[in-house]
Formats: structure tokens, C-alpha cells, sequence
């Protein structure tokens, strides 16, 4: 069984100074494994924990002028309107571009003071070469969003904060950019991971909707909406949703017939996949450790004998690579296509449940994360406080820290939503504090 690594702060403490003053010989043992890996890099690197290396700070003008023009620019009014309330919580957000450097820091009171003495300002260059573990810096090298909890960053100056960042991707899949929370122990919550996910898979669909030139089909309640022929016109109490053929938001199945897991898990990628899988991507995305080829080939076989009855006809087109040879609609269309028309109450009604929850395949952990981004999304921005305080009730945003604050805000003043979202704020902020 995998260890669970500590996270207590006089653990990590007390691992970390073991670790430094061995210069490296004594293995951090039960350390977050990425944090460990990190402070091997940051060894390497030659980061000295006191004085770590000067950030290297670019001119106003220029830092102005670069920032005006980088693709994450268009994005930022996205970011404010998403986590820009976090920064009254004491948490400062930043958004740093492809190498580290900090575009945006933006926050103020004892944490922006915090962070500006450190370093952490526009314009400076936070990558684990030169700083250490920290989360922008680690969330670009490892690809991954990334928390690190005080005395986890390398850098002893920097071990009054905690941070949780996650790398931004454009429209063709490369990363353009890191966003970011740093502050006190908020900062690395499991709300905090929440909220910056769901920000940056919103960021990211907005993007590859502008990459694409579709503007309205962002699912946010900022963007003017085109008709969707599946939706009647895109206007509640139009025409009646087409029924999905693939339902993957519980018992997956294929027009009423029961799919086995594997075989949802292969539909789902392909699905999301229109241009088609190679056998060998298929294996990467279903298993992640090794699974054979002559076994992703058998599967494929066993779902076109199965699907093919069910639809009357051919699933599949080919298998160099495997791709669908029709359509196939699912009910996580259902959902995107109701966010799209901003109808978030109905988008709720359709996601009964995480997708295909059982799985842990790779590619459907992260299509759940990325869905699941995308309806919290949503409800962090909509005004409907019963869609608000219809996802309060899930287990989803049980400890959803901005959803209990946009219910206390949207409910009635005194009435018994607004005071049972108090009260819940009340008790997120003391398991915080």
C-alpha cells in the first residue's frame, strides 16, 4: 500500500532540515513525493535555501508592453471575476507567463506585504532553478497542478506561506502560463486546489473558444449565446433535448444497454477524441501503469460487437487509429450544452454524479476534473441562488469556500439561506484558520 505522505508542519519541518543538512544524502522519506522530487531539483540547481538567487525583474514599460500582448491577457477579466474575491480573504492571486515569470500579483494588506518581501512581485522570474520548490515553479516543471505547504518550499525565507498553482494550456494543448494562490494556510486547502482548477479549466475553454472563434460557447454567463439546435434555439422552453445515447454521469450505458466500465472508459476517450486513438494512446490513457496492446485490441473488439448491435450499425471507423464512425451523444453534452445557455439549475439536474466515478484510468480523471471545473465555474458566477445553493447541498461543495460565499451574498438578507451559509462559512473558515 502507498504511503501517505505527511503534510504536518513540524514533520515536514524537521524532514526538510534533515534533508538540507545532508546536502541531499538523506532521502526525504514520507514527504509529498512531488515535494521530494522538487527538493532534489532545487539541490541539483545549486538553490541556496537562505539566499536563494536573485529573480530577475523586467522594466515597467516593458513589462507593460509584454503583458498587453501575451494570451492570457484577454483571459484576466475571467480570473478576476473567478478568484479576484479570494484576494479579500488574505490570499494573493498571480499569473506568471510559460517561464516563470510573474505577470500579474494581485492582492493587498499583510499577505501582499508577505509576498513583495520575498520577491514574489511583477515582473520577477519564479522557477525552481533560481527560488526552489514553490508551486508556480513546480507547476511548470512537472506539468501538474501542485500545492506546496510552508516549510515544503526550499527556500527557508519563503516557508511563512503556502501556494497552490496549476499550469494554463492554449487551445493546441500547450502551456502558456501558471495561475496561482499564495497566502497563509488557506492558500493550501483542498478549497484552494478546487477553486484554482476550476479557474483554469474555465480560462482554458474560454481560449480555445476564441482559438476556434466561437465566442458563445464559453458556458459563462459573460458571453452572448448562439442558438443550440439541440436545446430548442438555446431558449428555455424551446424544443426538447435530444436523449443522450452514452450516459457516463452514473451506470454507464449505451441506449439503455449496460456498458462495463472499460468499455464507457474507451467510448468516453473517443468521444473526446473526434480525430481518433492509436492503440498505444489508448493504453496510456485507460491504465496508469502497463497495459498491453493485444489487450486494448480485444476490448475494442468486444465494445464494436456490442455497440454495433445496439446501433444498428458501425461504431468505429478503422483502427490507425480508432475513431467513432458516427456521432454518439452523451449526457456530459448535455451538461456542457446547458452551461453553454447558462441555464446552470439544469446543468446540476443532468450531473448527478462525477464522471464515471469509478474509473481511474488517466484520461477519465482528468475529463472528471475538467468537468467537474467546469460546472463549479459556473456556479461561482452565476446569479440563480438556487443553482448556488443546489451545489451547496452536494457533497461536490460541501467545502466549496466561494459557493457558501455567493450563497450568503445572493440569499435573501435574514433569511434562513443566508444564515445557514453563514454559519457554514463559519464553520470552512475555522477548519481553515
Amino acid at each position: 500500500m502507498q504511503q501517505v505522505p505527511h503534510r504536518d508542519a513540524r514533520w515536514v519541518r524537521a524532514a526538510y532540515e534533515s534533508f538540507v543538512g545532508s546536502a541531499g544524502s538523506q532521502e526525504p522519506d514520507g514527504i509529498d513525493p512531488v515535494v521530494a522530487a522538487s527538493w532534489l531539483r532545487s539541490l541539483r540547481n545549486g538553490v541556496d535555501p537562505d539566499r536563494p538567487s536573485a529573480v530577475p525583474v523586467a522594466a515597467t514599460d516593458d513589462l507593460d508592453d509584454y503583458r498587453s500582448s501575451h494570451p492570457l491577457a484577454v483571459a484576466m477579466p475571467l480570473v478576476r471575476d473567478l478568484v479576484g474575491g479570494a484576494t479579500g480573504d488574505g490570499l494573493v492571486v498571480a499569473v506568471s507567463d510559460d517561464v516563470g515569470r510573474l505577470l500579474w500579483v494581485e492582492g493587498r494588506g499583510q499577505v501582499r506585504s508577505a509576498v513583495d518581501g520575498v520577491g514574489f512581485v511583477e515582473g520577477a522570474v519564479w522557477r525552481e532553478e533560481s527560488v526552489g520548490t514553490n508551486a508556480p515553479g513546480t507547476a511548470l516543471a512537472t506539468r501538474r497542478p501542485v500545492q506546496v505547504l510552508g516549510a515544503e518550499h526550499f527556500a527557508r525565507p519563503v516557508q511563512r506561506l503556502s501556494c497552490t498553482a496549476a499550469p494554463v494550456h492554449d487551445a493546441a494543448g500547450g502551456i502558456i502560463g501558471v495561475l496561482d494562490l499564495t497566502g497563509g494556510n488557506a492558500a493550501g486547502s483542498h478549497v484552494a486546489l478546487a477553486l484554482v482548477r476550476a479557474t483554469v479549466a474555465m480560462v482554458e475553454r474560454e481560449l480555445a473558444l476564441r482559438a476556434t472563434g466561437d465566442r458563445a460557447a464559453g458556458g459563462a454567463p459573460w458571453a452572448d449565446r448562439p442558438a443550440d439546435p439541440d436545446l430548442g434555439g438555446g431558449i428555455p422552453g424551446g424544443a426538447a433535448e435530444r436523449a443522450p445515447d452514452l450516459r457516463l454521469l452514473g451506470a454507464p450505458t449505451l441506449r439503455g444497454r449496460r456498458l462495463s466500465l472499460r468499455h464507457a472508459e474507451i467510448m468516453l476517450l473517443l468521444a473526446e477524441h473526434p480525430r481518433g486513438l492509436s492503440a498505444e494512446e489508448l493504453a496510456v490513457l485507460l491504465h496508469p501503469g502497463d497495459l498491453s496492446l493485444v489487450t486494448v485490441r480485444a476490448e475494442i473488439s468486444r465494445l464494436r460487437r456490442v455497440a454495433d448491435g445496439v446501433l444498428g450499425g458501425p461504431l468505429l471507423a478503422g483502427s490507425r487509429p480508432y475513431r467513432l464512425a458516427r456521432p454518439v451523444r452523451s449526457d456530459v453534452d448535455t451538461v456542457r450544452a446547458r452551461l453553454r445557455r447558462g441555464d446552470v439549475r439544469g446543468a446540476l439536474s443532468a450531473y448527478p454524479e462525477p464522471l464515471l466515478r469509478r474509473s481511474a484510468a488517466p484520461g477519465v480523471e482528468r475529463l472528471r476534473e475538467e468537468l467537474e471545473a467546469e460546472v463549479r465555474g459556473a456556479v461561482h458566477t452565476c446569479d440563480d441562488v438556487a443553482a448556488v445553493e443546489q451545489w451547496t447541498a452536494r457533497d461536490e461543495g460541501t467545502d466549496d469556500h466561494v459557493a457558501w460565499t455567493r450563497l450568503a451574498r445572493l440569499a435573501e438578507p435574514g433569511g434562513p439561506q443566508a444564515a445557514r451559509a453563514r454559519a457554514h462559512l463559519g464553520v470552512l473558515e475555522r477548519r481553515l484558520a
